[in-house]
C-alpha cells in the first residue's frame, strides 16, 4: 500500500485516545497531543533563542511532530506504567522502534527510508531540541491531568500523572524556558479556582522545592 498506507494512518491517530481505560471528562487523542506539543515546543524554543541559545528549528519541529507516531502500532501506554522503571520504559521504546522500522521498510520507497527511520526515532535525545521536546511533552501532559483534577475527576491516576509530569519538567529547571514556565505560567494555572486547590498547590510547591 506504500505511502497511501502512511497517509491513511495519520487519521488513525485521531482515534487513539490517551490514558485509555480511565474515566475522563475530556478525551485527548494522540493526534491532538502531537499538535499541542509542537505548539508548546515552538514557544519554549522561542524563549531559549531569546536568551541566546541556538535552536535547530527543523530538528525541533520534526521531533515534536513525530514524537508519538510510533504509538500508532502500540496505542498509548499510561504514563505511570510506562515510567515505572527505566527497564520497562526501554522495552516499550524498543518495541515501538522495531515496529516503526518494520513499517518504514515495508511501506516507504527505498529512497526515503533512511530519512523516515531517523524521523521516527526517539526524539528526546539530550540535545537542546530533544530537551525542549521532553519538557513540551510533559507540559501538555500536565495540562491534561490538571484539567481532570480541576473538574473533580476522582481517578487517582491523574494526580500521579500530574506529579510525574511536573517532576520531569523540574529536572530541566536550568533551561530558560523551564524557568519561565515555572515562574510565570504555572502560578497562573494554579490560580484558577477548583476544588482541591490547596492540596495540588502544596504538592506543586514541594516538587519544585525538591528539584532546586
Amino acid at each position: 500500500m506504500g505511502i497511501h498506507h502512511y497517509f491513511k494512518s495519520l487519521s488513525d491517530m485521531e482515534k487513539l485516545y490517551r490514558c485509555p481505560g480511565k474515566f475522563k471528562y475530556n478525551e485527548h487523542t494522540v493526534a491532538a497531543h502531537s499538535f499541542k506539543v509542537t505548539k508548546i515546543a515552538q514557544f519554549l524554543g522561542t524563549v531559549e533563542e531569546y536568551h541566546g541559545k541556538k535552536v535547530d528549528w527543523k530538528s525541533l519541529y520534526e521531533k515534536a511532530l513525530n514524537h508519538d507516531y510510533p504509538e500508532i502500532f502500540t496505542g498509548d501506554i499510561k504514563t505511570p506504567v510506562k515510567y515505572a522503571s527505566s527497564e520497562l520504559n526501554r522495552l516499550f521504546s524498543q518495541v515501538e522502534e522495531e515496529m516503526a522500522h518494520k513499517f518504514v521498510t515495508q511501506e516507504f520507497p527505498a529512497a526515503y527510508q533512511d530519512i523516515y527511520l531517523e524521523l521516527f526515532k526517539e526524539g528526546k535525545d539530550g540535545t537542546l531540541e530533544g530537551n525542549i521536546l521532553s519538557v513540551a511533552d510533559k507540559i501538555d501532559l500536565l495540562y491534561e491531568s490538571f484539567g481532570e483534577i480541576q473538574k473533580g475527576n476522582p481517578e487517582p491516576i491523574f494526580l500521579e500523572i500530574y506529579q510525574e509530569a511536573l517532576m520531569t519538567i523540574v529536572k530541566f529547571n536550568e533551561m530558560d524556558s523551564v524557568k519561565f514556565f515555572l515562574d510565570d505560567v504555572l502560578p497562573d494555572m494554579l490560580a484558577e479556582k477548583f476544588i482541591p486547590h490547596s492540596e495540588l498547590s502544596k504538592i506543586t510547591q514541594n516538587l519544585i522545592a525538591d528539584g532546586d
